[in-house]
């Protein structure tokens, strides 16, 4: 019994990087995220920032990237089911798209209102 849930744990585990590894062979936004993730997290480590939003930084870039996999997720989806032009499509892709940004700017804002914190 223990050997099984190892073993399924394993596969899932090789599960998940090939679906992260594709994202990171096919979508090249996904390198602006990471790309971005390291400065971020260069910058919580340099900076004079508490545990809580140090982690509060760092939980969100890895968040932004997760919602980029998801994202890729979706398109491939709605890619396979038609590739024709439909207006659901569009709006699926788009929709899924808008969770990267919108998830983006609560980072970005939570950035804002901890280097105000800083300079007070």
């Amino acid at each position: 019994m223990f050997l099984r849930i190892i073993s399924y744990t394993t596969q899932r585990a090789i599960w998940s990087w090939e679906g992260f590894s594709h994202v990171l062979s096919t979508e090249r936004s996904i390198y602006q995220w990471v790309f971005a993730n390291a400065v971020s997290t260069i910058a919580a480590f340099s900076l004079p920032l508490s545990v809580a939003e140090r982690s509060l930084i760092i939980m969100g870039g890895i968040m932004i990237l997760a919602m980029e996999c998801m994202n890729t997720a979706i398109e491939r989806v709605v890619d396979d089911i038609s590739e024709d032009k439909r207006d659901r499509a569009k709006q699926a892709k788009d929709t899924a798209s808008a969770a990267v940004a919108i998830l983006a700017i609560a980072v970005g804002l939570a950035w804002i209102v901890i280097i105000f914190g800083i300079l007070k």
